[in-house]
C-alpha cells in the first residue's frame, strides 16, 4: 500500500530525537531535505558519517519500529 505524502508538519524531527538548538541542526536538515527531494531513503549524517533514514522513508513503513530513528514521523506531537 502506498501512503499519502509525508505531511509537512512531520518533516522536522521530534526535538527529543534532534535538538533544534544543536549548532549543526541546519546542516543535518539540509542533508535530510536533499535526500527527500532526490527520493532517497537515507542520507549520510554530516556530523557522524552514519546512514540515517529520512522521515519520508519512515512514513512509508506505516508505523514506528521503536528503534529510536531520528526522523520518526510516528512520535506523538503537540498540536
Amino acid at each position: 500500500m502506498t501512503r499519502p505524502p509525508l505531511p509537512q508538519n512531520l518533516r522536522l524531527p521530534h526535538p527529543s530525537r534532534l535538538d533544534p538548538a544543536r549548532p549543526d541542526f541546519g546542516r543535518i536538515m539540509a542533508a535530510h531535505d536533499a535526500a527527500v527531494a532526490a527520493d532517497q531513503q537515507i542520507y549520510v549524517d554530516p556530523a557522524s558519517g552514519l546512514a540515517v533514514f529520512t522521515a519520508a522513508a519512515l512514513w512509508e513503513k506505516g508505523a514506528c519500529c521503536d528503534s529510536g530513528c531520528r526522523h520518526c514521523p510516528w512520535l506523538p506531537r503537540d498540536g
